[in-house]
């Protein structure tokens, strides 16, 4: 990757994407979303996507706690897949994303640069029931076990006519 001068740009870069992350929140017109942690390290991503009828990536947000590799990289990876197709968005494997990072990182770092990667792939086949779009959909919590997360609330009872 990168040493001396270019891996310092590289971490100022990292740093700025970490304290003013693109596109952190949620996603207004949000088709595709998925959330994963990393229970080794607890971090935690959430993605939402706005694929269009064509098939491109119009917008990309993501929420989520964790260590600063985990929350730059989801930051660069937005930023990065926003204008794409699905296909481009597809065909942009690990590798891609440890290169987009720019800093040479352990085994056990490089999986938290690429729990992002690892969501956003997930979450082109993960879409939304119309009802989930308007917002409403719960989230889990970081940590939270997906089994456990809330359910949305039940249909109340219909009643029988005599």
């Amino acid at each position: 990757m990168f040493s001396g001068p270019e891996e310092e740009i590289y971490q100022e870069h990292i740093l700025e994407h970490y304290e003013d992350p693109y596109h952190r929140g949620h996603c207004p017109r949000a088709t595709h979303a998925h959330e994963e942690d990393n229970p080794l390290c607890g971090d935690f991503i959430h993605v939402e996507l706005h694929i269009d009828p064509q098939g491109v990536v119009r917008e990309a947000y993501f929420d989520g706690e964790g260590c600063c590799i985990s929350q730059a990289a989801a930051s660069m990876l937005m930023e990065q897949i926003e204008g794409k197709t699905v296909q481009e968005v597809e065909q942009f494997r690990a590798e891609d994303m440890l290169r987009l990072f720019g800093v040479r990182l352990t085994p056990n770092r490089q999986k938290c640069c690429l729990l992002s990667w690892k969501v956003v792939q997930q979450a082109l086949y993960s879409p939304l029931q119309q009802k989930d779009r308007d917002g409403s959909a719960a989230r889990r919590s970081p940590g939270q076990d997906a089994s456990s997360a809330p359910s949305p609330a039940p249909e109340p009872p219909t009643k029988d006519a005599p």
